[in-house]
């Protein structure tokens, strides 16, 4: 059995693991990307330098940022004034973040970035009026996910340009076709969340009330205890000031990351920074709110799961998936490839990867657009799942009593969808 196999059967004993009591993926995931590397020959600093120190300032830049927002009333006034132009009506109130992940990543915000802003402000929404966090938090994320094949968004624009540098023969109207594509699938995938939730009465009907007047419940609540978690603990005066500083960091953050492509988490943790010194802000209370140990899992996880590619686990996976036959059954094996990988592993880097091997399939009669949609569809549906930056940073915006069960969830998603996204996704649009 070669080390490639090995670092598969951890992994899945890892996961498997998690069924025990007391067990702790995120403790035990670091070891075991240790102990694997050594049998594999890797020093310890090899091993270390899997460590995404990206995610690492994403997570912990983007959560001290929505904290202050939190702390000052900010975050509540904001949800106050969406959920007024609603009228509180469920259906409506599920849909704001959804539209807000699909702008932002239609006009060109990296996926990371809208799931950042749009996680707290989706699950802010659940607590309050008392939707279920899962469903809440599928809606945002799909909807960050139905604006990134948009002529402006960096699925988009990859698609469009690797196409024309392998020379696939892409029409004019590819740009189009791919946006529309990837709305339809959100929509799609939204509905059928929709329709779930409404058919098991877990999603509210009509119009619907805060169960939750005072602020947000659970969402970024404080995660400390002692006085960083009490009511006086370091709290700015709610006052337009304050509001308008917080505000104003909001906005530049977003239009920095946006526009310039500033790197989000640096900027959340600056913005934090500035208002804890202006404001007066405890530390220790924005320091608390931060998921340390959902950093410590995700982080674990994509160290284990770096040194599985440098090993060549998932070239190996591909290669149990390949199989000879027909231009779209082909096609089809290319997708399931992309959702396998994708699953544990960037999507835009396995999309990027997948292309070279798209104009085969395309010389043998399949539609152009159609491959490339597929496949990047493919790459993208199985991203609702807590082993990446997008699950880590919805987890994070969750209070931690309610991680596990929205781990669980999100993981059961994940898999699900890794069957059937890749499928849907060249079905749908494969002859396109």
């Amino acid at each position: 059995m070669s080390m490639a196999d090995v670092s598969i059967v951890v992994l899945i004993a890892l996961f498997a693991a998690t069924a025990l009591p007391r067990f702790n993926l995120g403790l035990a995931a670091l070891p075991a990307a240790f102990l694997v590397g050594l049998a594999a020959d890797r020093t310890a600093d090899d091993v270390t330098a899997f460590f995404p120190g990206d995610f690492f300032v994403l997570i912990v830049g983007v959560t001290a940022l929505f904290a202050v927002a939190q702390i000052n009333g900010t975050l509540d006034w904001l949800l106050d004034g969406m959920l007024r132009l609603v009228g509180g009506r469920a259906l409506l109130v599920v849909l704001v973040p959804f539209l807000i992940g699909a702008v932002l990543t239609a006009i060109g915000t990296l996926p990371a970035a809208a799931t950042a802003i749009v996680a707290p402000l989706a699950l802010g929404l659940a607590a309050r009026y008392g939707i279920p966090l899962f469903i809440a938090a599928v809606l945002g994320i799909t909807g960050v996910i139905s604006g990134l094949l948009s002529p402006l968004a960096v699925y988009g624009t990859s698609a469009r340009q690797l196409g024309d540098k392998l020379g696939i023969g892409l029409p004019d109207s590819a740009p189009v076709s791919f946006f529309f594509g990837g709305v339809l699938a959100g929509l799609a995938v939204s509905a059928g969340c929709l329709a779930v939730g409404f058919r098991t009465g877990a999603m509210p009907r009509g119009r619907v009330a805060p169960t939750t007047p005072d602020g947000l419940h659970a969402t970024l609540a404080p995660t400390g205890t002692g006085p960083a978690a009490g009511e006086k603990a370091g709290r700015a005066p709610s006052s337009g000031i304050s509001r308008l500083l917080t505000l104003v960091c909001l906005l530049a953050v977003v239009v920095l990351s946006v526009g310039f492509d500033v790197n989000i988490g640096y900027l959340g943790l600056t913005a934090a920074v500035i208002q804890q010194l202006v404001l007066g802000l405890e530390p220790n209370d924005i320091v608390s709110r931060i998921p340390w140990n959902v950093v410590l899992l995700i982080g674990g996880l994509l160290t284990y799961i770096g040194l599985m590619q440098d090993l060549g686990a998932f070239a190996r996976i591909s290669d149990l998936l390949r199989v000879e036959g027909a231009p779209m059954l082909s096609l089809l094996v290319l997708c399931y490839i992309a959702g396998v990988t994708s699953f544990a592993a960037s999507s835009i880097t396995v999309f990027a990867t997948m292309m070279p091997l798209v104009p085969a399939v395309v010389a043998e009669g399949v539609s152009p657009v159609g491959a490339v949609l597929s496949v990047a569809l493919a790459s993208v549906l199985v991203d609702v799942n807590p082993l990446g930056i997008t699950g880590g940073l919805l987890l994070g915006a969750a209070e931690p009593e309610d991680r596990p069960r929205l781990f669980r969830q999100l993981l059961t998603c994940g898999v699900v969808s890794v069957v059937v996204a890749p499928a849907l996704a060249w079905g749908a649009f494969g002859w396109w």
